[in-house]
C-alpha cells in the first residue's frame, strides 16, 4: 500500500543535495526514496528546495540575515502552520521530523511522528527518545550517537547514505589536502591550515561562513591570518565541483573538535576513493579505519604525519569500504521499513479509536 509521509527540517535551511548540511541531504535523500518506490512524498522546507516529491514552501532569509528570536518563533510558527494544513488536507500516514526543535511539532496532529537525531545529545532532552503525544519512535544517525543513551531505550539506529555513484574515483591523485564544511569554531579548520603547513602541502578550505558573530569572528581571527598562496579559502563549493575535488584530493581532513554523530564528507570521500584524516572524536573512531581507509590522530603535528603518509592507501579500499557502509538504497530501504512500521501503528491506534 503506497505511504504518504511529511518531513519537516529546520527552518531557514534549504533542502537538497547540493546543500552543506548533512540533515539537508539526508532528507532529500529519503525524498527521492519514497518518490521511487511509489509513495507519496511532502517536505516541508524553504523557498529554494529542490525535492523530488511535492514541496509545501516557507520562507527562506537571505544570505546575510541573522536571525534573531522574534524571527525564529515567526518561522517556528510558520512551520507549526504548514504542518497543521498539510495533516488536515491530506491523508498523512507518518510525519518525519528532523530538526532539532521537532517537539514543538508534536501537538499538530495525530499521525505517528519520528524523529531522527542528527545532532549530538546535548540538543535534546536526556529522555528524548520517550514516546510522548504523537511521537512513537526517535531515530539515530550513528551507533556513536546511540551509544550516548539510556541502553535500554527503544532508539533505531540507521546511519547515513550517500549517492554512490555521484562520488566516484579519479583516475589519480594531485598534491593538496581537502577540508570542507561550515566555517564555525568547533570544526577546527585553523588546525587543519595549521597542519597544512607543516607538512608543506597545500590545502583548499571550502564552505560558508554562517552571518553569526561567532563565526565571523572566527574567520577573521583564525582562518584569514593563515591563509596564503598554499593555503586557500574558496567560499561555499557546487556539488559537481566538489565531488571533483574529492576525488583528486590527496586527503580529506576532519579537525573537528566535537563529537560528530555522522560525518558525511568522510563518507563522500571514502566514496571517491579518497582517504580521511581526522581527529578521533564523536563517531569517527567508527568510520575510519586507522591505517586503511584513513588515519585518526590527536594533535596538529599527527595531523601533519598523517597528511604527508596518506599516499600510501589505497583508493580501491576506500572505494569498497564506502560502498559496503553507506549507499542511500540501504538508507532508503532502513527507512522505508520504519515507515511502514509506523503507518501499521497508526491504522491500529484509529482503528481502536473508532
Amino acid at each position: 500500500m503506497p505511504l504518504t509521509v511529511v518531513s519537516l527540517a529546520y527552518p531557514f535551511v534549504p533542502i537538497g543535495r547540493d546543500t552543506v548540511g548533512g540533515t539537508e541531504q539526508a532528507l532529500a535523500i529519503l525524498d527521492q526514496a519514497l518518490v521511487d518506490d511509489g509513495h507519496r512524498s511532502i517536505v516541508i522546507g524553504s523557498e529554494g528546495s529542490r525535492v523530488a516529491g511535492t514541496l509545501a514552501e516557507t520562507p527562506r532569509l537571505a544570505d546575510s540575515t541573522v536571525p534573531d528570536q522574534a524571527m525564529w518563533d515567526w518561522a517556528y510558527g510558520i512551520h507549526e502552520a504548514t504542518l497543521a494544513r498539510v495533516l488536515r488536507e491530506e491523508d498523512v500516514d507518518v510525519v518525519h521530523l528532523h530538526g532539532v526543535d521537532f517537539e514543538r511539532y508534536l501537538g499538530t496532529g495525530a499521525a505517528p511522528v519520528l524523529a531522527t537525531l542528527h545532532l549530538p545529545p546535548h540538543n535534546y532532552p536526556r529522555d528524548v527518545w520517550r514516546p510522548h503525544g504523537s511521537l512513537r519512535l526517535v531515530n539515530c544517525v550513528s551507533s556513536y550517537s546511540r551509544r550516548q543513551y539510556d541502553p535500554f531505550a527503544a532508539m533505531a539506529v540507521i546511519p547515513y547514505g550517500i549517492d554512490l555513484d555521484q562520488f566516484r574515483p579519479a583516475a589519480g591523485k594531485d598534491e593538496f589536502v581537502l577540508a570542507l564544511g561550515r566555517i564555525t569554531p568547533e570544526k577546527g579548520f585553523h588546525l587543519a591550515l595549521d597542519a597544512a603547513r607543516q607538512a608543506g602541502l597545500k590545502l583548499i578550505l571550502g564552505g560558508k561562513v554562517p552571518p553569526f558573530a561567532d563565526a565571523v569572528r572566527y574567520f577573521e581571527e583564525e582562518i584569514r591570518p593563515r591563509l596564503d598562496a598554499d593555503r586557500q579559502f574558496v567560499g561555499p563549493i557546487a556539488l559537481a565541483e566538489r565531488t571533483e575535488l574529492l576525488a583528486r584530493a590527496r586527503c580529506v581532513v576532519i579537525p573537528s573538535l566535537v563529537n560528530e554523530t555522522g560525518p558525511l564528507v568522510a563518507f563522500e570521500a571514502l566514496a571517491s576513493g579518497t582517504p580521511v584524516v581526522a581527529f578521533a572524536v564523536g563517531a569517527l573512531p567508527d568510520n575510519v579505519d586507522h591505517g586503511r581507509t584513513g588515519f585518526l590522530v590527536n594533535s596538529v603535528e599527527e595531523m601533519a604525519r598523517a597528511m604527508q603518509q596518506a599516499s600510501w592507501l589505497d583508493p580501491r579500499e576506500c572505494r569498497r569500504v564506502a560502498c559496503a557502509r553507506w549507499s542511500s538504497e540501504r538508507m532508503g530501504r532502513d527507512y522505508l521499513g520504519l515507515y511502514k512500521a509506523l503507518a501499521a501503528i497508526g491504522r491500529s491506534e484509529s482503528a481502536l479509536a473508532a
